[in-house]
C-alpha cells in the first residue's frame, strides 16, 4: 500500500510539472450500441511482460480488479440480463475471482474505488459463475471486448494470456419497439420502411410489412433499395413470382442510377426467387 501511495504521489508531482509520460497500463473506453441503448466499459490494460498471470500474479480464489489502476466499470443505459440474471440500467464496478476451472464475475455497486483494496462483498449487486477457456493464441495486453453483438444478445469477453472468459448478455426490446411503431404511425411522417424491416427481420405480420413497404416505395418509386426490400418481403411470404418481378424492377432502377451494389443485390434476389 505504501508503494501505491508513493507511486500516486510521484504521478501527481510529474503531472504538476507538466511532464507527460505513457501510463504503464493504458486506459481504454469501449462504447457499444446494444438493443435500444449502449454498454460502456472503462478499464486499464496491463501487459503480461513475461509473467504468469492467473494462479500466480493474480491468485486463484482472490478478488481481482479485472484490469489495472482504478476498478473497471461497466454501464448499461437499458436493463439487461447477465447469464440470465436481471441487471437494471446503471453503472457498476466489474470484479472477478479467477479460478482454474471456474470464475466468479461480480457487479459491485461502488464504482469509484482504486483496485480491489476497498472492495466489499456486501456492496455486490450480482455474482455469477462462468467457465474459463484456454486458447492457443496468447494475448499480451489484457482486453475486454463485446463480441457477437446482435440486437438483443451479445457477449462480454475477458481476454489475457491464454485465458478467455465469456459472459452472455441479453436485452428485451420488442415491446418497446412495437409500442414505438404504433405511436410513430399516428404522426404525419410515418416510418413505413423502418417498420416494415422490423416486421420482416422479427417474423411479424408480413402482410402488414408489405403494406408499409408499398407505402414507402410509393414515396420513392425510383429507389432500388425499396424494390430490394419489397422483394425480400414477398419472397419470405412465398410469393416467388412477385419477388422476381420486383427484383427485375430493382435491377432496372439501379442500372438507371448506375448503382452497382443494388444491381448486385437485386440480381441475387432474382436468382433466389427463380429457384
Amino acid at each position: 500500500m505504501m508503494f501505491l501511495i508513493l507511486s500516486l504521489g510521484v504521478g501527481a508531482e510529474l503531472n504538476a510539472q507538466g511532464l507527460k509520460m505513457p501510463q504503464p497500463s493504458s486506459g481504454q473506453t469501449i462504447v457499444q450500441d446494444f438493443g435500444l441503448g449502449q454498454i460502456t466499459v472503462k478499464y486499464s490494460r496491463p501487459n503480461l511482460k513475461g509473467r504468469k498471470i492467473f494462479g500466480e500474479l493474480e491468485p486463484y480464489g482472490t478478488v481481482w480488479r479485472t484490469g489495472a489502476n482504478s476498478a473497471t466499470t461497466i454501464a448499461f443505459t437499458e436493463d439487461v440480463t447477465m447469464e440470465g440474471k436481471a441487471v437494471p440500467a446503471g453503472e457498476y464496478s466489474l470484479f472477478t475471482i479467477p479460478g482454474k476451472d471456474e470464475w466468479t464475475v461480480i457487479l459491485n455497486k461502488v464504482t469509484k474505488q482504486w483496485g480491489a483494496y476497498e472492495y466489499k462483498e456486501t456492496e455486490d449487486f450480482l455474482r455469477i459463475k462462468v467457465k474459463p477457456a484456454t486458447i492457443s493464441q496468447k494475448t499480451e495486453t489484457f482486453a475486454i471486448n463485446l463480441i457477437n453483438v446482435w440486437p438483443t444478445k451479445a457477449q462480454l469477453q475477458l481476454l489475457w494470456d491464454n485465458t478467455s472468459v465469456v459472459v452472455n448478455l441479453t436485452t428485451e426490446i420488442d415491446a418497446k419497439v412495437m409500442a414505438g411503431i404504433d405511436e410513430a404511425m399516428k404522426g404525419e411522417k410515418k416510418p413505413f420502411m423502418q417498420s416494415a424491416l422490423y416486421y420482416y427481420e422479427n417474423n411479424k405480420d408480413l402482410n402488414k410489412a408489405l403494406e408499409w413497404m408499398n407505402a414507402a416505395e410509393a414515396a420513392d418509386p425510383k429507389a432500388p433499395w425499396m424494390k430490394l426490400w419489397k422483394g425480400r418481403i414477398q419472397l419470405k411470404m412465398g410469393d416467388k413470382k412477385g419477388a422476381a418481378a420486383t427484383a427485375q424492377a430493382g435491377i432496372k432502377a439501379a442500372t438507371e442510377m448506375k448503382n452497382d451494389e443494388y444491381i448486385r443485390l437485386n440480381t441475387e434476389l432474382l436468382t433466389q426467387a427463380k429457384k
